[in-house]
């Protein structure tokens, strides 16, 4: 997939970023240059995910 980068620099804070449908966001909107914090229930998948999506990405 091509991206555009079109939030290269941008913040964004994503809810239930730890899977799902907030996982996917967060996948895309890192995709597209932005740096993600997410939430969500349970630690250990919030830290799963953060693996998963990269530097870029950060569980609160």
């Amino acid at each position: 997939m091509e991206t555009s980068q079109k939030l290269a620099g941008k913040v964004a804070l994503i809810t239930g970023g730890n899977s799902g449908i907030g996982l996917a966001t967060a996948q895309r909107f890192v995709a597209e240059g932005a740096f993600v914090f997410i939430t969500g229930r349970r630690q250990a998948e919030l830290d799963a995910a953060v693996q998963t999506l990269g530097a870029q990405a950060f569980a609160i």
